[in-house]
């Protein structure tokens, strides 16, 4: 959208900042050596300015997350590629439960471990959908 100065012609430049939103207040803080190198870490690690980092965290009390995305997600990365492991090794039990069943050599015991196991997997699998659940809404907060 173009606006047109009072003279018919087109103005041009940076366009204006909406009233009170322009940031035009600072205030000067002293760190130690230790606090500095944190935030410096911070900076480098989560990708936005020591400033930003400085004003989520003072601002945001506990509603808002600084988080370092590239971790997260290589985390979570490391999660699936487990969860598709340990899905696979599940799927090789069972195979090899039907051919040994399938022989009559099947015992009650190694089908009793196994559905044991199994049920842990699944809670275990259901708390991790519930902790990414909470994860996804502290983030679109």
């Amino acid at each position: 959208m173009e606006e047109k100065a009072s003279s018919g012609r087109l103005k041009k430049g940076r366009p204006a900042v909406p009233e009170g939103s322009r940031r035009s207040k600072k205030i000067d803080a002293r760190f130690t050596e230790a606090e500095y190198a944190r935030i410096l870490a911070l900076e480098k690690a989560l990708g936005i300015s020591k400033t930003e980092i400085i004003r989520v965290r003072a601002l945001s009390g506990t509603t808002q997350l600084v988080i370092n995305a590239r971790e997260m997600i290589f985390q979570l990365d490391h999660i699936g590629a487990e969860l598709a492991r340990v899905g696979n090794n599940i799927n090789q039990l069972a195979k090899y439960a039907n051919t040994l069943q399938k022989r009559g050599m099947l015992s009650e015991q190694i089908v009793e471990r196994f559905n044991l196991l199994f049920q842990q997997h699944i809670k275990i699998q259901l708390d991790l959908e519930t902790a990414l659940r909470k994860i996804i809404r502290q983030l679109s907060k």
